[in-house]
């Protein structure tokens, strides 16, 4: 094999390499990215589910005009595991993104703390404070902390 055969395999073999790094760095960050999606989309369906359940007179199910008493089998939430409280009153729960607790909630406003995301590996909260309806929709906040 000449020189210029044995240089440019070399120089595939660095070149193939590089790729393959690149490739799997690239795949394990959309993972993380992937997941921290899952888990806003799961935060905003509590906040949207929760809002529906304050709104509901209390004969019918629902909140009657207070967050206090909520938990996630009664805004509908989808889960796996109960992870605080009952099966009947779950206030803690998990799922295939994270698990997700709600922290005592009051008569306008709630928090659920997120904790051991499968990929994500990092925390989140969701704040959730019902606005007078003068003052306009209600207001939630999102964050994501990555470790």
């Amino acid at each position: 094999m000449g020189q210029q055969q044995l240089l440019l395999v070399i120089l595939v073999t660095i070149i193939v390499g590089i790729a393959t790094v690149v490739a799997i760095n690239v795949f394990g960050s959309s993972a993380e990215n992937a997941n921290a999606d899952a888990i806003r989309q799961d935060l905003l369906t509590v906040s949207a589910a929760a809002d529906g359940w304050f709104i509901k007179p209390e004969i019918l199910g629902g909140g009657g005009g207070t967050f206090v008493g909520m938990n996630f089998r009664d805004i509908g939430f989808s889960y796996e595991a109960v992870t605080t409280g009952t099966a009947a009153i779950p206030t803690g729960v998990t799922n295939a993104n994270a698990t997700y607790t709600i922290a005592t909630p009051t008569a306008d406003g709630f928090v659920v703390n997120v904790t051991d995301p499968s990929a994500y590996q990092g925390t989140a909260t969701l704040t959730y404070t019902r606005v007078p309806a003068t003052a306009g929709d209600p207001r939630a906040a999102i964050v994501l902390t990555p470790n």
